[in-house]
């Protein structure tokens, strides 16, 4: 491993695009992320691993089915409802002629998962919907990216602290470029109750973060203590990782995995009734397909550059109150404002 790219954001994988977009008005704390691969698609799998998923066209990404590209993943809040935002991007790319092709025209291939943040705004009906699809789509940047409380992550919770979106990438000794975007939802906590600290720091580059000082560690089991007791299908943690190394679908799925162990890294606890934990993976196949040394290397940071966005959502947060409710971020909680 050679450190981060660029951008220290999954913009890193030449190709890859993303754009946000919120739910604007009163009571709303909802919104949108859209990760575009390349005009020609990318490669993709999937790995569910949270008991209350919120998904489309999982089945898809199957390595016994059909198609062998999607165009496009969509990460989203509003649960359920907001799955509807992928239908804002299959409109932008059907208009741009991307898809795949069927008689009369072109169908976009567009996988998706949705968090749970219904109502955190302080209503329950202000959620994403085709719209910010194509709002999210018209944003859409090679880099860098907004991170923090943005898009997906706008209403996200970790562990009572507040969430959002995280992004991080590395390149191999090989020149092969792996990154991952998060938007970290999850009924368990990112930092230790007892310390305070960041349950992911260890697996980051020297100096990557810009960590607060631990005034106060109390305040995250205080964030913990309040946010527990919520119902099935409450939270869950969803993301996407890229590469550019030439894997197929089943290398993709199996890339996909090892990104759990990222989460399992970085959030205490995961995987839950409660979760309905969900990582994608793409490969835009601009390099070589790696031997067994250069997939090992690959799976290992893998897991790495997911633990390495969750800890960059959670710095990049802010506390956020509602009439719903508040939610302090990691840096004013350990540091007891």
């Amino acid at each position: 491993m050679t450190g981060a790219g660029r951008h220290n954001d999954i913009t890193d994988v030449a190709g890859i695009r993303v754009g946000h977009a919120q739910v604007e008005g009163e009571g709303a704390l909802s919104g949108t992320t859209v990760v575009l691969a390349p005009p020609g698609g990318a490669a993709a799998g999937v790995d569910v691993r949270g008991a209350a998923p919120g998904t489309r066209e999982t089945d898809l990404l199957d390595p016994r089915n059909t198609v062998d590209t999607v165009h496009a993943i969509v990460l989203g809040g509003g649960s359920a409802y907001g799955l509807d935002s992928a239908s804002g991007v299959m409109a932008r790319l059907e208009d741009a002629g991307i898809g795949f092709a069927v008689p009369g025209g072109v169908v976009p291939i567009v996988p998706a998962a949705v968090l749970f943040d219904l109502g955190r705004g302080g209503r329950f009906d202000a959620r994403p919907g085709a719209a910010h699809g194509m709002a999210a789509f018209d944003a859409a940047t090679g880099g860098p990216i907004a991170q923090g409380v943005v898009g997906a992550g706008t209403g996200a919770v970790a562990g009572g602290l507040k969430g959002g979106v995280g992004s991080a990438s590395t390149v191999l000794a090989d020149g092969t470029t792996v990154a991952a975007l998060v938007a970290v939802n999850a009924v368990g906590s990112p930092a230790h109750p007892g310390t305070g600290v960041l349950h992911g720091v260890l697996h980051g580059l020297p100096g990557e973060f810009d960590l607060p000082d631990v005034v106060e560690p109390a305040g995250v089991g205080a964030a913990l203590a309040r946010h527990a007791g919520g119902g099935a299908g409450t939270a869950t943690t969803i993301g996407v990782l890229a590469t550019d190394a030439t894997l197929d679908k089943a290398g993709c799925a199996r890339l996909a995995t090892m990104g759990h162990d990222g989460l399992a890294r970085s959030l205490a606890p995961v995987h839950t009734v409660m979760d309905g934990d969900t990582i994608f993976a793409l490969s835009t196949g601009r390099a070589a397909a790696p031997d067994l040394p250069g997939l090992f290397a690959l799976h290992a940071a893998a897991a790495d550059v997911v633990a390495r966005a969750v800890v960059h959502a959670i710095l990049h947060a802010r506390s956020i109150a509602t009439p719903a409710g508040s939610w302090p971020s990691y840096r004013d909680a350990v540091r007891g404002s």
